[in-house]
């Protein structure tokens, strides 16, 4: 059971927070905090040993000040900043620094396509679709919830976390 948490939890609000940031351009503070006891709780229950937590929960606070940081200067949005330290939290010193390569990548080409996508017109049959049309709008920011959510699925594989899982299917097979 626990293997399956460990499978779908973290997957699941990933893709929830890119997916919310695509259609409203917010990624909630429920996600954050569903991802941070979610840590606590898997931690817990994998036996995480007390000096790894403590590290895990440094990389929260070095992302978490930088993310401040750069949305005191209108460089990224409240939600995103939130979202990348509760996913360096999950993810470690080891992982971090691959998921923002790959999350500074997939937002690049995130960024090209909407900025080409805009350089279109509207279709009128989408034209109603409100989060169609604000995606269109160029007031509107790029929601980087989709790149982060991305980069943070690629890596997660590579994690403790999964080759726990893999382990416990090894030592069922």
């Amino acid at each position: 059971m626990l293997d399956i948490a460990l499978v779908l939890f973290f997957p699941f609000f990933m893709a929830f927070a890119g997916a919310s940031d695509l259609v409203s351009m917010t990624i909630s503070n429920k996600v954050s905090l569903a991802l941070i006891a979610g840590f606590m709780v898997f931690a817990v229950s994998i036996g995480m040993p007390l000096s790894a937590v403590a590290w895990h929960w440094a990389m929260f606070a070095v992302v978490l000040a930088i993310g401040f940081a750069l949305f005191a200067l209108g460089a990224v949005g409240g939600g995103d900043a939130k979202l990348a330290a509760s996913t360096a939290l999950w993810l470690g010193w080891e992982h971090s620094l691959s998921y923002f390569v790959i999350a500074a990548f997939l937002g690049g080409l995130l960024t090209i396509l909407i900025l080409r996508v805009r350089s279109l017109p509207l279709p009128d049959r989408v034209a109603h679709v409100g989060w169609i049309a604000r995606l269109y709008r160029a007031d509107e920011g790029i929601p980087y919830g989709i790149a982060l959510a991305a980069a943070a699925m690629m890596v997660y594989p590579q994690t403790p976390w999964m080759q726990h899982v893999f382990a416990s299917a090894g030592r069922l097979g």
